[in-house]
């Protein structure tokens, strides 16, 4: 069926039937010299497998839109297409067709004949109906003609890849409903005439300045396929309010409720990974089940308000820990929303809750002491949370350092976060109108003296560099008050004791009883307060294992891209406490599969029965195979971020995950 929309002198838009489109005798089409290779990746094959087995269960009111298509003719008296816009798209359905025609053309002529139709030139049977780039056309039409020779069955390419994708995904039995589905797809034809500038109408179609950013596309993916009268429901009475909860921070709100839901960092960088994050977790929203999604969603919106602003808090303890957690950033507010929400809710009470908030700040803050990353953390930690409140005290003891390395890096490192740090320490509710005082001052004048008889210029060389190395240490910080520190701004000690004498600051009062001032006696009263530091920032007694310097096999990250000469991703992996050797994501997936295999054979059956592969009965392509036994072989030719999820997930069936752990390479470090 078609439907024209708009005819002109030099532009035909009309809306057609995919399949349909590309069946007919006429299609022809070329990919003109200028388009850039075909780059759809796996995971971008996954997303329209999914869509297409989505709309083929669907009633038969329902089509899949695949946006415009743009091509041009080469002249007016030839049929044959130049493709504009769409070669990405297309070449993609091109190659599933080819899986479904290949696999069923020796059990169902009628069906095979119809998808053949889709993919040869009627009058030229050896030649597809797409003709890729001259460079690249040959191992196109190898793949969808399948007559790859001997030398080319372990050749690289995305066709192949993706190819085999397609076929390893879908079982003979159910080739009739993916073709079901593939004949709702629709878009938009729009064929230029002669004297049309191609140029300008792409850019119109594709570029309205500024790209749409990941919540306007979750806002469009939602409200999409509903009436008018449920889009203005579901605008009024959910979305309106997440708006006004979250405001600039919409889209880190979306990304934090993710990580929440699934456990799993959401990559933002690079692309719309918060927006295909939410696609894979709601596939499709019906108004029912959106309604009762949206409420929630809503739930979690007032609880990040609360987050924000923590004066909010009905619980001034609550609103207390959470300003203080805001120190470090929103980093953990996918942990921290699910247990406020489980605390509304009755499910956590009010001491465990704020213990959680405490155990999560003394983590932040030990971590920033010993100069270690606080980043990617919260994921592991949410999963953990869904094992009940002790696993989660024990994940958080795992990744915070020990008494004995915050002990050693507060003596000689400078103390981050010193107004939050000193504040806590003094007791101090309210930091208004309180500075960060250095005794020492951390750039003293010439007269400056410690004792009131040896000036600055006086020192030696040694004993200066000695005082400035401890100048931003904990010994030598402390709060005052702004009408006293304007007034200690560049004394000497001896006069300072006078101005910390009349604070209102317990910790600041005691400095008055000192009589000097030198490296000595910075390094005795970090000493004395570093006791008090790992005291009120503890971290839970639960365990004696440190191990952050390991990440967790589901927190490891896909990989963007390599400079030339590295090829080490990874240090060594940790599996169920061996060491294991393996320089990359390719050699891992190998060494899981067959070691899962032995050991858990019904774990890798069940994770391949329902993911489509990687293993199967014998090698039904051409590719790169390892053989597991007589009778299964193990297919290699996934890309690295394929391989990757496949990895995660064998081991979340074999219910053993967190017993995997990967070293980073110095190089995979950086690429993370």
């Amino acid at each position: 069926m078609t439907t024209a929309l708009s005819t002109a002198t030099n532009v035909d838009a009309t809306a057609v039937g995919t399949i349909a489109w590309l069946s007919s005798e006429v299609t022809s089409i070329v990919v003109p010299v200028y388009q850039r290779q075909y780059r759809w990746d796996i995971g971008g094959c996954e997303q329209l497998l999914a869509d297409i087995r989505a709309v083929a269960d669907a009633d038969d009111a329902h089509t899949h839109f695949l946006a415009s298509i743009l091509s041009t003719k080469v002249s007016p008296a030839d049929d044959e297409l130049v493709l504009i816009d769409g070669q990405q798209r297309i070449t993609t359905l091109m190659l599933l067709v080819a899986a479904l025609q290949h696999t069923v053309r020796d059990t169902d002529a009628e069906l095979a004949a119809d998808l053949r139709r889709v993919l040869v030139r009627p009058d030229d049977p050896t030649r597809t109906k797409l003709r890729p780039h001259r460079a690249w056309a040959d191992v196109f039409e190898s793949v969808v003609l399948d007559r790859r020779s001997e030398d080319e069955a372990t050749r690289a390419s995305r066709f192949d890849d993706n190819y085999a994708f397609f076929r390893s995904q879908i079982r003979p039995d159910e080739v009739a409903r993916i073709w079901r589905g593939l004949q709702r797809l629709e878009h938009v034809a729009i064929t230029l005439g002669p004297d049309a500038n191609a140029q300008q109408i792409f850019e119109s179609l594709n570029s309205t300045g500024e790209p749409l950013r990941d919540h306007e596309l979750i806002h469009n993916y939602v409200l999409m396929g509903l009436s008018h009268a449920e889009q203005l429901e579901i605008e009024q009475s959910f979305w309106v309010p997440i708006e006004e909860n979250t405001g600039e921070t919409i889209g880190e709100f979306w990304r934090h409720y993710l990580v929440m839901l699934t456990g799993r960092e959401v990559t933002v960088a690079g692309g719309r990974g918060v927006y295909d994050a939410f696609r894979h977790e709601f596939p499709r929203l019906d108004i029912s089940t959106l309604r009762h999604q949206a409420a929630q969603w809503k739930e979690y919106s007032e609880i990040y308000r609360v987050l924000l602003e923590p004066a909010h808090a009905a619980d001034a303890g609550l609103g207390r820990q959470l300003g203080y957690l805001n120190t470090f950033g929103r980093s953990m507010y996918p942990l921290v929303m699910r247990a406020v929400h489980d605390h509304l809710h009755g499910a956590l009470d009010r001491p465990a809750l704020l213990q959680t908030l405490e155990f999560v700040q003394a983590l932040l803050l030990r971590r920033r002491i010993v100069g270690m990353p606080i980043d990617r953390l919260v994921a592991r930690l949410c999963r953990a949370r869904e094992d009940g409140q002790e696993a989660l005290w024990h994940a958080i003891a795992r990744i915070s350092p020990s008494d004995e390395r915050v002990r050693v890096a507060v003596k000689f490192g400078e103390l981050p976060h010193p107004s939050y740090v000193l504040g806590r320490l003094a007791g101090l509710d309210s930091l208004a109108d309180i500075d960060v005082e250095h005794v020492f001052p951390l750039a003293p004048a010439d007269t400056w003296s410690g004792d009131g008889v040896r000036t600055w210029a006086e020192y030696s060389d040694d004993e200066q560099n000695s005082h400035r190395a401890l100048a931003g240490t904990l010994g030598n910080l402390t709060l005052l008050e702004e009408r006293l520190a304007e007034r200690a701004v560049d004394a000497s000690f001896p006069e300072k004791r006078l101005l910390y004498a009349r604070s209102r600051i317990p910790l600041t009062a005691a400095l008055s009883e000192r009589e000097t001032w030198g490296t000595a006696a910075m390094a005795e009263r970090t000493e004395e307060l570093t006791a008090r530091l790992v005291a009120l920032w503890a971290r839970p007694r639960v365990t004696a294992i440190d191990d952050d310097g390991l990440t967790p096999i589901l927190d490891a990250v896909r990989r963007r891209g390599w400079p030339r000469g590295w090829e080490r991703e990874y240090a060594y992996v940790e599996y169920r406490g061996e060491h294991w050797e393996v320089p990359d994501i390719k050699y891992l997936f190998n060494r899981v599969f067959k070691r899962l295999w032995a050991d858990s054979r019904d774990a890798v059956l069940t994770y391949s029965a329902r993911h489509g592969g990687p293993v199967y009965e014998g090698q039904a392509w051409n590719g790169q195979w390892d053989v597991l036994d007589e009778t299964r072989s193990l297919y290699m030719g996934w890309d690295s971020r394929y391989m990757l999820t496949a990895v995660q997930g064998v081991l979340e069936e074999a219910g053993i995950a967190s017993e995997v752990f990967l070293k980073y390479s110095y190089i995979g470090e950086a690429m993370r």
